[in-house]
């Protein structure tokens, strides 16, 4: 059964794949129509069309998932039995898996979403589909018949949701039962017609152990980012698109004690805290008619009201940043967000255009002095040429300096070169600077090794 969960019809099939990882290479998943001849092809769109003037498809969507999807199964191995044409197991099996896959799933799409090594699915055109595998784009053979076919299931995934994508509303997000997301932008906005991209959703939350063993930080790094969630102290954490931003977070949002309330407020859900008690919100566009939108500034005012022990914002990037410094600086410490930017020096920037952008008319240096009070800790991240994520920095917003907002860096990843099989090379290392919040963190019980600091003996290589 597909993992989009969606009951209409597409084709593809589930296999386990073995593909090559070099970038710039197809990747082969076997299951284009390209890769069969014809007369399968007619087959299947044969069988298809007489599976559906059999289905009750209404009274099939109020059936138990396996049950429909085992009858259909059975329905469509008789439809094929009855065909002239002679067919090895193997290509029933396939032909049985396709239909299946039409009717209950994302059609030529549902290979991929079912790989979870696959994070990201990017449809250029009906014709060119590519995935990114640890970090890396591959282009794979998977092909759709043609745009409208493309837009056939488009539809069914924006429907789902309750939204709608075409000439009047050319662009829309959405969200796969499994918690994916999707953008898809459509002709006359896109010229070379349908566009989707398939942001997929983990279900398996990576740990602190994981961002270790992957070498993104070190065993220093990740105590002083334990003890700084647990001292109350605010974050943004900053990055490009694609970096782990929200997966850092996730990993940092571990340190949360179970005994407190956190509230926290996205576009799209994508956050996976364990903590008990959690209370997620998120925005929602405007409908048909271009009322009933909800933003994040809205939510973000609203969840004030809610008494939450921490607020977390997925992502800022609007108007919104001014209520959420506001509210770390009215004591609800300890909130964590994320951020688009390329250094923390541009992150500061970027927070003051999006408080400029709430229309407050507040002084420059007024605006400086909201963040600098608010912010503590940020910590930038990056995924690397060879595909990696690495923490860059960590740095401590000390406070002001005249009409300057000043930081220090605690610990920086030094990139050296790269080796003959295209992989990073570098170092994390401590700059030897003491953060200023050692107090607070000794205040909450946290009593970190003055030798955690230091720059000396520290370095770590990372190849």
């Amino acid at each position: 059964m597909s993992d989009s969960g969606f009951k209409s019809v597409r084709d593809a099939d589930e296999e386990e794949f073995s593909w090559a990882r070099p970038e710039g290479e197809t990747v082969a998943t076997g299951w284009s129509d390209e890769a069969y001849p014809n007369e399968l092809q007619e087959i299947r769109t044969r069988v298809h069309r007489r599976l559906l003037d059999r289905l009750n498809l209404s009274n099939l969507s109020e059936r138990d998932q396996e049950e429909a999807e085992n009858e259909v199964r059975k329905i469509v191995r008789d439809l094929l039995a009855s065909e002239e044409t002679p067919l090895n197991l193997e290509e029933r099996e396939m032909l049985v898996e396709q239909v299946i896959n039409e009717v209950f799933g994302l059609g030529p799409l549902e290979p991929l979403i079912k790989d979870p090594r696959i994070s990201d699915i990017l449809v250029n055109s009906f014709n060119h589909v590519y995935v990114e595998i640890d970090g890396r784009l591959h282009e794979t053979d998977v092909r759709f018949r043609d745009n409208r076919h493309l837009m056939q299931v488009l539809d069914r995934i924006v429907s789902a949701v309750g939204r709608r994508i075409d000439d009047s509303s050319p662009m829309v997000d959405a969200r796969l039962s499994d918690g994916s997301r999707v953008n898809a932008i459509i002709p006359p906005l896109a010229v070379d017609g349908p566009h989707m991209s398939i942001r997929k959703f983990r279900r398996d939350v990576l740990s602190d152990e994981d961002f270790l063993r992957n070498e993104s930080m070190t065993e220093e790094m990740l105590e002083l980012l334990q003890g700084v969630v647990r001292a109350r102290l605010n974050i943004l954490i900053t990055g490009g698109t694609g970096s782990g931003k929200t997966t850092l977070l996730n990993v940092l949002s571990e340190s949360i004690p179970h005994s407190e309330r956190v509230v926290t407020i996205e576009d799209s859900a994508e956050l996976q805290l364990r903590q008990p008690h959690v209370v997620r919100l998120e925005t929602r566009p405007p409908n048909i008619e271009g009322v009933g939108e909800v933003t994040q500034r809205r939510l973000v005012i609203n969840a004030l009201r809610m008494r939450p022990d921490r607020i977390i914002v997925g992502e800022v990037r609007g108007a919104e940043a001014i209520d959420m410094l506001q509210a770390m600086n009215t004591g609800h410490d300890g909130s964590l967000t994320t951020l688009h930017a390329n250094t923390p020096r541009d992150a500061l920037h970027r927070l003051e255009t999006m408080v400029a952008m709430a229309s407050l008319n507040l002084p420059e240096k007024g605006i400086r002095a909201q963040i600098a009070s608010a912010i503590d800790v940020i910590v930038h991240v990056q995924r690397m040429s060879d595909g990696t994520r690495k923490i860059l920095a960590i740095s401590e917003v000390v406070g002001m300096e005249g009409e300057i907002i000043t930081m220090q860096d605690l610990f920086l990843y030094h990139r050296e070169g790269i080796d003959a099989d295209g992989n990073v090379e570098g170092h994390f290392a401590a700059t030897g600077i003491r953060p200023k919040a050692a107090e607070r963190l000794l205040e909450y019980g946290i009593n970190l090794d003055e030798t955690l600091f230091s720059n000396l003996g520290l370095a770590t290589v990372v190849r």
